[in-house]
């Protein structure tokens, strides 16, 4: 299990989002307040934003380092801002390294992506039938060997599959796979996702066989106006609302939110 936020907005600092908020993905890595099935989020994480003035390809920041331990992570955090930012702490499922490759956001051109959850026994069980369903592009893509990755793989295989496929039609999409795959093979997972292109965010909160991680997401908060942010736990007091379980949260370029339940 992880800890994520997602931002899209007026142009911040990274450091407002990630470390200054009370209850900040800093504070989650060590004290999560709602997670279920882990106590710390130590084994690394990542960060990733989009140039507020150019079109170009994002910027990761990775480290296998608890982010609490991380002695960049302060100066960069002051430096950088941007008007999109993804944030994930990592909690490594049992079995799978904590590498570098292993840490999140996960990026293909000018997508970004990450995951909270897990596939249950993923190496056991899921891990050949995802394979074998992939093209083999997003098959080449993978580089290491996380379930998290995986469920990315079929998000950019459902993307080169369906033609002028938005994300919420291709996160749909790979929810149904793994859907379908995971009842065949009697196993659960969890899938609360972030996918965005630094325009728009969409997000799930899903699971199959169990009860999904929570979500929130907020929208004009009077200290983050004109922005919409989802995230595992609220950051801070206000009015946060809940993603409703087995659905999908679209936040479009203009701040509307959409909801689709599945």
């Amino acid at each position: 299990m992880c800890r994520l936020v997602g931002y899209l907005g007026e142009a911040i600092l990274l450091d407002s989002i990630i470390s200054q908020p009370e209850h900040s993905l800093i504070v989650q890595g060590y004290k999560p307040q709602e997670m279920q099935e882990a106590l710390l989020n130590a084994d690394g994480f990542g960060l990733g934003w989009y140039h507020t003035q150019k079109e170009t390809a994002p910027f990761t920041y990775k480290n296998i380092q608890p982010i609490w331990n991380d002695i960049n992570l302060k100066s960069l955090g002051r430096y950088i801002e941007s008007n999109c930012i993804l944030g994930h702490v990592r909690s490594a499922t049992p079995g799978q390294a904590i590498d570098i490759s292993n840490c999140q956001p996960f990026n293909y051109k000018n997508l970004l992506f990450i995951h909270n959850g897990y596939i249950d026994k993923f190496r056991f069980t899921l891990y050949k039938p995802i394979r074998d369903y992939l093209q083999k592009l997003p098959y080449l893509l993978i580089k290491g060997n996380t379930d998290s990755e995986h469920i990315f793989a079929l998000l950019i295989n459902e993307i080169i599959e369906r033609i002028n496929c938005d994300f919420k039609e291709a996160l749909h999409g790979i929810l149904m796979v793994l859907t379908e795959i995971a009842q065949e093979n009697k196993v659960r997972f969890l899938a609360n996702t972030i996918i965005t292109d630094g325009h728009q965010l969409v997000a799930s909160r899903f699971a199959q066989g169990a009860i999904p991680p929570t979500l929130y997401w907020l929208k004009n908060s009077p200290k983050f106006p004109n922005s919409v942010i989802v995230a595992s736990e609220p950051l801070f007091t206000d009015d946060w609302q809940k993603v409703p379980e087995q659905s999908i949260i679209k936040v479009s370029k203009n701040l509307d939110i959409e909801i689709y339940q599945m």
